[in-house]
């Protein structure tokens, strides 16, 4: 070991946070919109997700640690729900209105659903993600700027 430099200070409490990016979400707004884009909330200039809905561990353009985030079910919870309440009245409309038979009817509403759910996962788990980190829930540090910047 070389005695001629002196040791790295030890960080107190964990890694030292990555300075805030000129890009910091001014808003909630703003943050889940780049969720829902699949970009770094916080700064917006990185890929959010790794794979399909695993986030990745650090934004390489912020430093953000992602590995808090939590979303568990509510993705799949929204999703249902707007499936639920876009495809009600074309069910009726099918079914009622139309007197379409119930395999022709489930023919073309389970294909829809599964699209439109599983399309909506990954832009829901980012606004998610993006409404943990602008509270500052599940481990995140909430940051703003200050007036002075």
């Amino acid at each position: 070991m070389d005695s001629s430099r002196p040791a790295a200070p030890a960080a107190p409490n964990g890694p030292v946070p990555a300075p805030l990016p000129a890009t910091l979400a001014e808003t909630y707004w703003q943050a889940a919109w780049r969720g829902i884009k699949g970009q770094c909330p916080r700064c917006g200039e990185a890929k959010l997700f790794a794979k399909w809905l695993k986030p990745v561990e650090r934004c390489p353009a912020c430093g953000q640690d992602w590995t808090h985030a939590r979303a568990d079910d509510i993705p799949a919870y929204v999703a249902i729900l707007v499936v639920g309440h876009l495809l009600a009245p074309l069910i009726i409309l099918l079914a009622g209105d139309l007197e379409m038979s119930a395999f022709a009817t489930a023919a073309i509403i389970l294909p829809l659903a599964t699209v439109i759910i599983v399309g909506g996962l990954q832009p829901t788990k980012g606004a998610v993600i993006a409404l943990q980190w602008w509270l500052g829930m599940m481990g995140f540090k909430r940051e703003r700027r200050s007036a002075a910047e």
